[in-house]
């Protein structure tokens, strides 16, 4: 089966795949293989090396092999884990995520509370976090309301540091 830069494209959409390939092959002293960028592209989409094997019909247990051989340690090397066991292969996007490689999304996920905002307003996201059963999102709220009109800039009690 030929390995193709369309499988596991998805990856593309969340995740800073060029820095990271270029990391990567920094750690590993040369380029990474189009298998390693597959089977890295798969973590990132959220797939087991299971599910991997399953897609790219492979054995299961040459994926698992190829990943701690090859992903994981380039990984551990880069983020300086060396010394940290991966618990789970999610281990993996989730370092790589808290290192920064993930790139903000637009998502298509209306969050209610921004219905009730002024139209000029701007929401930038800027981490989500899930930890013990609790998602934390870090925002940036930029809120633009019109002055009423019996108000004028003239009325307010202003001081101009200029004239000091």
């Amino acid at each position: 089966m030929a390995f193709t830069d369309e499988q596991f494209a998805d990856a593309a959409n969340h995740w800073d795949l060029e820095t990271l390939y270029t990391d990567l092959a920094s750690v590993k002293g040369k380029r990474l293989t189009p298998v390693e960028k597959l089977h890295l592209r798969g973590l990132l989409c959220g797939y087991s090396p299971a599910e991997i094997a399953e897609k790219l019909q492979k054995n299961h247990k040459g994926v698992e092999t190829d990943l701690c051989s090859t992903i994981y340690r380039y990984v551990k090397n880069l983020l300086d884990k060396c010394n940290e066991k991966i618990e789970n292969w999610r281990n993996i996007s989730e370092w790589l995520a808290d290192a920064g490689y993930k790139t903000q999304t637009r998502s298509s996920t209306k969050l209610p509370f921004l219905d009730r905002l002024p139209e000029n307003s701007v929401v930038n996201i800027t981490n989500i976090t899930c930890e013990n059963n609790q998602i934390t999102i870090d925002a940036c709220l930029k809120i633009t309301v019109p002055l009423p009109s019996e108000i004028s800039i003239e009325k307010l009690d202003i001081e101009d540091n200029n004239n000091n």
